[in-house]
């Protein structure tokens, strides 16, 4: 509210006078990431709200391979770095949103009751949590299967590969027959019950 309107950060990143930093911070992929930023103070005003004091960070990929991206935080002593570093945190958690939606149902439950709804929700997350144990254990050195298609080669692990080599140590190897003299059982191939065993283990 005080002084003249500052510049769109449109105009700031192609401004010849800008003064860029290059900071170097740990991406999505765990890998480290060179970018350049350049960071300022500026007050969030809409009406009939109070003023809102924020730092912007602008971001920009010297290789020029991600479009530039705008952070902003409501607290103005924060360092330019420590903006980008929380951002990139964030993922996780949506990631973790994400994922429970699609393959444990959350937001799509089938109560009715809105106390059945809070109780379900901290346990699905809780179950969130136990499958990622539970494939942590059984794969410690964090290498887990990865089913690949043709139109996604993934190179990590996501929860349907974590969810599915749970399921099939928990279902072992399908044996569920309760006689062998059963003139209606009829054997089929090992590889044919492997793969039936994983198109049900990846079953949402």
């Amino acid at each position: 509210m005080k002084g003249e309107r500052l510049p769109q950060l449109a105009q700031v990143l192609k401004g010849a006078q800008t003064p860029w930093q290059r900071i170097r911070v740990r991406w999505y992929n765990d890998r480290r990431r060179e970018l350049d930023v350049t960071s300022g103070t500026a007050v969030w005003y809409r009406i009939g709200q109070p003023v809102l004091p924020i730092r912007w960070v602008l971001v920009r990929d010297p290789t020029r391979r991600l479009a530039p991206r705008a952070y902003f935080s409501t607290c103005p002593n924060d360092r330019p770095r420590a903006v980008v570093q929380r951002f990139i945190k964030r993922w996780t958690i949506e990631t973790t949103f994400e994922e429970s939606r699609t393959h444990l149902g959350l937001e799509t439950q089938r109560q009715w009751s809105d106390r059945a709804i809070e109780r379900a929700t901290p346990c699905l997350f809780g179950l969130y949590s136990v499958v990622t144990l539970l494939a942590h254990a059984l794969h410690p050195d964090g290498k887990l299967p990865v089913q690949r298609t043709a139109w996604y080669a993934k190179s990590y692990a996501t929860f349907a590969d974590v969810l599915a080599s749970v399921r099939q140590h928990l279902w072992g190897d399908f044996t569920f027959s309760t006689s062998t003299h059963d003139s209606d059982l009829v054997g089929i191939p090992r590889s044919e019950l492997s793969r039936l065993a994983q198109a049900v283990c990846y079953a949402h």
